[in-house]
């Protein structure tokens, strides 16, 4: 025998869980992206910017291990030493990134235009704001306390390893719910910029907003973005779109800047009845 069970909450939303790098700060998502390149190249092996970009979102160690596994990366591996990527390389890929990446991240914690903004038509809605980030506490702390000496400070912030598993895993998002006694999942929004975050919202069973223009996805500093022509713009925005919305995104918005009409479209929806 079997049962249906649906129900359709009608509430208000309660809650935004954000990425960092890509989506509040780090406008392009600089800073991981160019030291998992100096990472392998100090190993002897050299990985395009856009090859690093490609698992961005995960836990930083699960990350690597991505890149390790992705075929033409493994043959380069192959070439270089001789053998596949063995765990303890991993490690030492690891470890090696641990101290490059918190030499980089002050250079690269500015708020993204139109956070502040933002939060505050949060605070006008009632809605609370938390972070998540594939980053390990020590880097999280660096990142949190220059986007708070900026103004920026979520109610609660959540690093990958201080769950059982980061993206596309959705502990983090659970996590912050827990923290702020936030439920249903249909009263929360997941906000990110990479594959991974708009799958860990999926996972979470929560409204899920993806950024394009300022994320990993098109992965330029504002000024190289506004450097380009209208026609490389818009061609890398599609694409970028394209991606996330594949990827399952309820809505793709180009950044912060964008997301406040977006809450209340789905506020909107929340009071038809409408679930994510």
């Amino acid at each position: 025998m079997q049962f249906l069970f649906r129900r359709s909450y009608r509430g208000a939303l309660k809650l935004v869980v954000f990425d960092w790098a890509g989506t509040a700060v780090d406008y392009g998502c600089v800073a991981p992206a160019a030291v998992f390149v100096e990472g392998f190249r100090r190993r002897g092996v050299e990985i395009s910017l856009e090859e690093a970009r490609g698992p961005m979102g995960m836990e930083k160690r699960a990350h690597i291990e991505a890149l390790a596994a992705q075929p033409a990366i493994a043959a380069r591996w192959r070439a270089v030493h001789g053998r596949d990527v063995h765990s303890a390389d991993v490690d030492a890929l690891y470890a090696d990134f641990v101290p490059l990446l918190l030499d980089v991240l002050a250079q690269h914690s500015a708020l993204i235009p139109g956070t502040l903004t933002t939060m505050a038509a949060l605070t006008e809605r009632g809605i609370a704001a938390a972070g998540s980030t594939g980053y390990f506490q020590e880097a999280m702390r660096v990142v949190a306390d220059a986007a708070a000496a900026q103004g920026y400070a979520p109610a609660f912030t959540i690093s990958a390893d201080q769950v059982p598993a980061g993206r596309p895993a959705p502990w983090m998002i659970y996590r912050a719910m827990e923290a702020l006694g936030v439920y249903p999942p249909q009263a929360v929004v997941a906000v990110g910029d990479t594959v991974p975050d708009v799958q860990a919202g999926l996972n979470a069973g929560v409204w899920t907003v993806a950024f394009a223009q300022s994320g990993n996805e098109v992965g330029l500093t504002q000024a190289e973005f506004a450097a380009l022509s209208p026609t490389e713009q818009a061609r890398r925005l599609d694409r970028a779109r394209n991606t996330l919305a594949a990827a399952g995104a309820h809505y793709v918005v180009d950044g912060i800047w964008a997301l406040p009409p977006v809450l209340d479209d789905i506020t909107r929806r929340l009071q038809h009845g409408e679930q994510p």
